[in-house]
């Protein structure tokens, strides 16, 4: 099954901003993939879902999803479309796939995305910590210096606000899953899943955009930031 991963840096060619808050709205519209993007990640976890809770065969809930997700890849190629949504959703039912084959439960189809939140969450959080925010790449990707917009407190204290909204739902995530998936409670996963996927996600990209709608922060270059030092005079 896929996994709502955050927002991932873009090459600087791709996006044409001042602020910060442009960069990053550019790369919350582009990691939504749009409603079909939306709803393509969520198939192949209703699939398998619904397939085990009327047979209770984890194999064939597996096949049903693991070809639903190919069907939508055909179509996807068919119709020239972008194929990354659909390519994510089948490497996450494939890893899921091999989990459960492994063990034969059924719940084990949802322990590599418990365990995938959990890792984000902890590198968000962490990156947080150690003043290197993961938002704070996407604008390094935008200036080409990866240190540039760390020596501005005000990017910093924005960057690292955005890396936490971005690190709620994984938590989340785990928070409601891990129970269930101790319990057994294959249905209840895959509604959670289904629930805590997008949507939540969705609110998090919303908290984002009301936290960048009230700011303009200047993207800038070490030496706009520090005009004398271009002004030095060279050696003689």
């Amino acid at each position: 099954m896929s996994e709502t991963a955050p927002p991932q840096p873009t090459p600087a060619a791709e996006v044409d901003a001042a602020t910060v808050e442009e960069v990053v709205r550019h790369r919350l519209a582009a990691a939504l993939g749009g409603r079909r993007g939306m709803v393509e990640s969520a198939v192949p976890t209703i699939g398998f879902t619904v397939t085990f809770l009327l047979t209770r065969d984890v194999r064939l809930g597996l096949y049903v999803g693991i070809g639903l997700a190919v069907a939508l890849l055909v179509v996807r190629i068919a119709t020239h479309q972008p194929v990354q949504y659909v390519v994510n959703s089948l490497v996450g039912i494939g890893i899921a796939a091999v989990f459960a084959a492994r063990s034969g439960k059924a719940e084990d189809v949802f322990l590599p995305g418990i365990i995938y939140n959990a890792v984000y969450a902890v590198v968000l959080t962490l990156s947080v910590l150690v003043r290197w925010p993961v938002v704070g790449l996407m604008l390094a990707s935008v200036t080409g210096d990866l240190t540039a917009w760390r020596k501005d407190p005000a990017v910093v204290k924005l960057c690292s606000k955005l890396t936490l909204v971005l690190a709620v739902p994984c938590i989340v995530r785990v928070v409601v899953m891990w129970p269930l998936y101790l319990a057994g409670k294959v249905g209840w996963l895959g509604v959670a899943k289904i629930g805590l996927g997008w949507p939540l996600q969705v609110a998090a990209l919303a908290a984002m955009v009301w936290l960048l709608a009230r700011g303009r922060t200047p993207i800038s270059t070490p030496a706009e930031r520090d005009p004398e030092r271009d002004s030095e005079p060279g050696p003689a």
